[in-house]
């Protein structure tokens, strides 16, 4: 139990000191060391001041005018060893909690503080009463009577290396929060962000202070589902064992930006409770953007290398070079395309007339719904019914790649980033329009085009045309470039195939 003697030298106890300090010390002593004292005149008082010394997180220590202490608390007795009945009334340290040759330094260095304005921090090597020793750290300051006069000094002290630790996790935090490589954000309960440091705050395309308190829902565009089902999974369950990759979608300047942020998560407990009570969610992130793009077409490469490398052993084996050249088809589509169309240049008019290119379909793949190998079509030699401008004409005209989107589909997906987060992307934004596919002769499901050139000998012999429904990216210039290697190596095998029926 805790032992005070607030009614002689502690001006800001519960009761008035007395005018003849030195004659109350020895009863004050007295009545701190046996608890009885101060419960005969004011028990209220005594038993609350009592309380609130004890509930104290710091060790608490305090001497009269002349040096004897009056107050010590649990927290000291726990890290010292020494109880209030040993310590109360004793004349300072010496010969108990601090060596013999210490003592009168030590003491003089506590009482100074007693005739000098504010806090004085000291550090001393006191004595547990095992014997052992342990270096404190101490903030002491004045205390003043009722006159005006001093009347000792109170001193609150904790463990050194409990000090570093707490000074090392207020400095983290002030690290983390000020210029941190990576983002920190500090969510509550409701998903809410209190504290976000500079990193986060350009991540999200806004600054500091207008983060604060604002729904995610207003900050990230796409994505936020995700997000905040991780947010509710720390809650309940607590931090996952590995980082999660998050592809969101953030407002920037020039529109909205696809981003892949590596994330992780710490809930967030109160220390001071008996049961853990969550207070949030601690986020920080990195952008990996940029990483992750690389790496993905680095697999994409690799991918439709070994798929051209497989479609060539493949197509050597077919002894019809039709064959052959839906074989390619057949492998470039893998993880490119949904349907591939061959269409060849008819025959020329044997009059002679100048006349428009006019294309005829000679394979593609099932447009039913259905899935399988391409297939050659048997159309007796009609041409495409192929409107003025289509982008299969448009391809022999220039002699090179087009591409083409349905109204609004582009637009969906230019934004979609990458990889599957593209393909997520676009499924959200693109939406199937059957009149526009069916209009220029492709599968209703179509969204996207892209029309080729097939070359051999330098001759344009035709058009392959690879399509993409609404869950797929448009098709970008990398996609254009593949694909041209694959229409060459088709080319080379109608070329054949037409010069074998010839």
């Amino acid at each position: 139990m805790s032992a005070s003697r607030s009614e002689t030298t502690d001006p800001r106890g519960p009761d008035e000191p007395e005018p003849d300090h030195e004659s109350d010390s020895g009863a004050g002593a007295g009545a701190g060391a046996d608890g009885g004292g101060g419960a005969e005149r004011d028990g209220a008082g005594a038993d609350l001041l009592a309380a609130l010394l004890d509930g104290m997180d710091a060790a608490l220590c305090a001497f009269d005018a002349h040096g004897v202490i009056t107050h010590w608390n649990r927290e000291a007795e726990r890290i010292l060893g020494w109880s209030a009945e040993e310590a109360v009334g004793r004349q300072g340290f010496a010969g108990w909690a601090v060596r013999t040759a210490d003592a009168d330094e030590v003491q003089a260095r506590l009482m100074a503080v007693m005739d000098t304005p504010g806090r004085q921090v000291d550090e001393f090597a006191l004595l547990r009463k095992d014997g052992g020793r342990v270096l404190i750290r101490t903030q002491s300051s004045g205390m003043r009577g009722a006159d005006g006069k001093p009347a000792g000094v109170y001193s609150a002290f904790s463990e050194v290396h409990e000090q570093i630790d707490l000074e090392r996790s207020i400095a983290l935090s002030e690290a983390l929060f000020d210029d941190a490589s990576w983002g920190v954000v500090l969510v509550d309960v409701d998903l809410r962000p209190t504290v976000v440091n500079g990193y986060a705050a350009r991540a999200l395309g806004s600054g500091r202070g207008s983060v604060l308190g604002r729904p995610l829902g207003e900050l990230v565009v796409q994505g936020v589902e995700e997000l905040e089902a991780a947010l509710h999974h720390v809650l309940a369950e607590g931090a996952p064992k590995s980082a999660a990759e998050l592809w969101v979608s953030v407002h920037a300047p020039d529109g909205e930006r696809r981003r892949c942020w590596r994330s992780g998560f710490l809930r967030l407990a109160s220390p001071l409770a008996e049961e853990p009570v969550p207070l949030g969610v601690g986020w920080m992130f990195q952008d990996v953007t940029e990483s992750k793009l690389a790496a993905q077409e680095a697999d994409r490469l690799r991918f439709r290398s070994s798929q051209l490398y497989r479609a060539g052993r493949a197509a050597a084996e077919c002894e019809d070079p039709m064959e052959a050249a839906t074989v390619y088809l057949d492998f470039a589509l893998a993880g490119f395309a949904d349907h591939a169309l061959i269409d060849l240049v008819a025959e020329e008019r044997q009059d002679g007339a100048a006349a428009p290119v006019r294309l005829v379909r000679v394979a593609e793949t099932p447009s039913g719904g259905g899935s399988g190998p391409s297939m050659t079509v048997e159309t007796g030699g009609i041409p495409v019914r192929y409107m003025t401008g289509h982008p299969a004409l448009q391809a022999m005209d220039r002699n090179g790649a087009v591409r083409a989107s349905a109204p609004g589909a582009s637009a969906a997906s230019a934004g979609a980033g990458a990889g599957s987060a593209a393909s997520a992307g676009a499924a959200q934004g693109a939406v199937s329009s059957p009149a526009w596919a069916t209009a220029r002769q492709w599968p209703p499901d179509s969204v996207h085009a892209l029309c080729t050139v097939l070359r051999s000998r330098g001759r344009s012999l035709g058009v392959v045309t690879f399509l993409r429904g609404a869950s797929r990216a448009a098709f970008e210039r990398p996609d254009a470039v593949y694909a041209e290697d694959v229409t060459i190596r088709v080319a080379a095998a109608l070329d054949l195939s037409g010069a074998l029926s010839d």
